[in-house]
């Protein structure tokens, strides 16, 4: 069986502990993910205590899963490293700017999703928590992350204590553009969007929401335009903070 077909994200854990070889032996096994010129632009700040975890909670937006886990871990783009390295062997870092940023994000990303990927082999249940950006300032502080590093993802670990449903996905023919990317028609849309628009549970969102469309749910309540804007000015400032963007 295709284990990836199956996987779930897990919000309530059980109160097993888990073992810190273990853990160290999959963030050790995920460092041989890909990685840009093999410089490994990432960090983790794992967190295991009751109070910090406390501390984190309102930055998550008080996701319970925050206090419930054993592990939460915080995969930050991390420039600062490589950049100390780079001035204590005598050589000229360039890498304050927008560019190196995305660089250290993507390979902070393939790091975070290959740590899941044998995480959840192992049996872990794991749930990643998207509001990482939207309070990155606030995780900075409180992680005491320095210039050039930016708190890209955070992940809950723990044993599950849940077996919830599957959720819904794109089919294939929606993601796949052959040799160029091929807009969409309304027919096409129609079609993707069709088997998630239909799900029992989607339909009952867009019921508690008062909408007429699933759409509606994203665009109106969950990822509004005004927040965005908001959101992305913040972000800016804590970029301009961390010394990605001092040009």
């Amino acid at each position: 069986m295709n284990n990836i077909r199956n996987r779930r994200t897990i919000r309530k854990y059980s109160a097993q502990p888990i073992d810190d070889a273990l853990l160290h032996t999959l963030l050790e096994d995920a460092m041989r993910t890909q990685t840009m010129g093999n410089l490994q632009l990432y960090s983790v700040v794992v967190t295991r205590d009751a109070e910090m975890k406390r501390r984190l909670a309102p930055m998550h937006f008080n996701q319970p899963m925050v206090e419930q886990s054993q592990v939460v871990l915080t995969f930050c783009a991390d420039f600062h490293r490589t950049t100390t390295w780079c001035e204590q062997r005598k050589a000229s870092p360039g890498y304050d700017n927008l560019l190196s940023l995305f660089n250290a994000m993507s390979d902070c990303l393939l790091y975070c999703q290959t740590f899941c990927n044998l995480a959840e082999e192992k049996g872990l249940g794991l749930c990643y928590l998207g509001t990482t950006i939207y309070n990155a300032q606030s995780i900075i502080d409180l992680l005491q992350l320095p210039k050039l590093t930016l708190p890209v993802a955070t992940i809950t670990v723990g044993w599950p204590d849940e077996r919830p449903n599957l959720t819904e996905r794109l089919p294939l023919r929606g993601i796949i553009h052959q040799e160029h990317y091929h807009d969409y028609a309304a027919a096409d849309i129609d079609n993707i969007y069709d088997a998630k628009e239909q799900c029992e549970e989607n339909k009952h969102f867009v019921e508690i929401n008062n909408k007429k469309t699933l759409a509606q749910v994203f665009t109106d309540c969950r990822y509004k335009k005004e927040d965005n804007e908001s959101i992305s000015q913040i972000l800016l400032d804590t970029l301009y903070h961390q010394g990605f963007m001092s040009k």
